[in-house]
């Protein structure tokens, strides 16, 4: 590999940085993935510095024509990257430099402080798009499953105890749910991240006429109006990241919501729910146990989400204690913003994948929903619609579900005889309560798990996640 004296060391050192120190600091390693973003950056920087005069008609040119050449060689893997240019803009700048000339202008009025800024905040409005589609994606497979299997009951728990009963569906809906508001979130995010820094410079500005407005609309950092989106404090533009923070804790609660859905798949998957079946694709064998079937990948979607949570812990941590304006620490904030974006995405395609190959034991499922116990409640509401205030019935089926199990039934097959020993206010109408499709049609309140709501929310999820595709989708106007 061809030494390369680094372009960020000016006449004020006498040697280079030693070989530790360069190896110690470098970041070429991971930052080369901001490459793309990089590029796209210098094309609109050189572009405004031929517009104000700092650079010639020619000049522009060869310099566009040079980054695009580096940018073909990248994307083909050609492209060598050089450990001792130190970082992705310092390897692309000197192999520009290199080769063109005139590309010895681009750094005109710029600083990597305000550049690093921009990649990142270029890089994270790509991620955040890229993660929402796949949200939408797992989504959609959550109504789909939904909808497939939209007349199936299972008990809903809390405390891991079985409680009332709800449709498999508004089970699924509930993550849904959820996922909307992650999606509400991202998209507030995306708005944040969606402000030019360049011009900020190392700390001060510049005092060259730069236009930053045109970089800004060049790169799409607009509002709805089309208005341009600049940084405001020269400081603030190149030292804070909580643009990336934002993200990480968004991507964490995501994650959470995830690790969540991913624990339901595997009770649900174990013999003694049996709700589930995961296809055979998505699931592992034991070393040494043949009957084995383990939801491995529902396990590593719970997984995840620790780093997830750890890396947002690690950029809050990094910046807690940096003086103003930029430090080098900041260099490792992206290891941290890159592995939470692939981490999130990979989580949610794989989770979405698994749930179009998953399918549901109706047997299993309907054997669990028809335990009587779980309409207790609906046999309190039946003494109440009789008169009686809520707490005198809460106490008096509490009191037949203590008979039941004393007598070794189940309540549906209590007699009126038995009921009435409790409580003579129970009429012939107690027995029908115990049907259970009456009672999921009982359920007609807005949000509810009866049959009317679950089937037009599964319906009104459809239509909306359907019309919704993710490149139609715009962040809410700034505020």
């Amino acid at each position: 590999m061809k030494k390369s004296v680094s372009v960020s060391r000016s006449g004020r050192f006498a040697t280079a940085p030693g070989a530790d120190v360069a190896q110690f600091s470098e970041s070429i390693s991971f930052d080369h993935r901001l490459w793309r973003h990089d590029i796209q950056g210098s094309l609109a920087h050189a572009a405004m510095l031929h517009r104000i005069g700092l650079l010639t008609r020619a000049e522009h040119t060869a310099i566009a024509r040079g980054l695009k050449a580096i940018a073909r060689e990248i994307e083909q893997g050609k492209f060598c990257w050089q450990p001792e240019r130190e970082d992705v803009h310092m390897n692309i700048e000197a192999e520009l430099t290199q080769r063109v000339p005139a590309g010895a202008k681009l750094h005109t009025g710029r600083s990597r402080n305000d550049q690093v800024a921009l990649d990142m905040r270029l890089w994270l409005r790509d991620e955040i798009l890229a993660l929402l589609g796949e949200v939408i994606g797992l989504q959609q497979a959550l109504v789909r499953l939904g909808e497939q299997n939209a007349d199936v009951l299972i008990p809903g728990y809390t405390h891991l105890q079985r409680a009332q009963p709800v449709y498999f569906a508004h089970h699924l809906l509930a993550y849904v749910e959820m996922l909307e508001r992650d999606n509400e979130r991202l998209w507030d995010g995306w708005d944040r991240v969606n402000v030019c820094p360049l011009g900020a410079g190392a700390i001060a500005g510049s005092t060259l006429p730069l236009d930053r407005a045109f970089v800004a609309r060049q790169l799409g950092f607009v509002d709805l109006e089309g208005r341009p989106r600049l940084t405001q404090n020269s400081m603030d533009a190149v030292s804070d990241r909580d643009f990336a923070v934002e993200f990480c804790a968004h991507a964490a609660l995501l994650a959470v919501h995830l690790s969540r859905l991913a624990e339901d798949l595997v009770l649900w998957a174990s013999a003694e729910f049996n709700f589930i079946q995961i296809a055979d694709a998505y699931t592992t064998g034991s070393s040494l146990m043949p009957q084995k079937k383990n939801p491995d990948v529902a396990e590593l979607a719970r997984g995840k989400s620790a780093r997830v949570i750890g890396n947002l812990v690690s950029l809050l941590t990094l910046l807690k204690g940096l003086p103003m304006a930029y430090n080098r620490d900041l260099q490792e904030d992206k290891e941290r913003l890159f592995d939470t974006a692939d981490t999130v995405r990979a989580t949610v395609r794989i989770l979405a994948a698994m749930l179009r190959h998953t399918t549901v034991n109706r047997a299993a499922c309907a054997v669990a929903a028809h335990d009587p116990a779980l309409l207790a409640t609906d046999l309190a509401d039946y003494l109440v619609r009789q008169g009686m205030p809520f707490r005198r019935a809460h106490h008096v089926v509490g009191a037949v579900v203590a008979l039941a199990e004393r007598a070794g039934k189940p309540l549906n097959q209590l007699s009126l005889a038995d009921l009435q020993s409790v409580d003579k206010t129970f009429g012939r109408e107690a027995l029908k309560v115990f049907d259970l499709r009456t009672a999921m049609a009982r359920r007609r309140l807005p949000g509810a798990p009866g049959t009317k709501p679950v089937r037009t929310q599964l319906a009104r999820w459809r239509k909306q996640l359907d019309a919704l595709p993710t490149a139609n989708r715009r962040p809410a106007k700034p505020r």
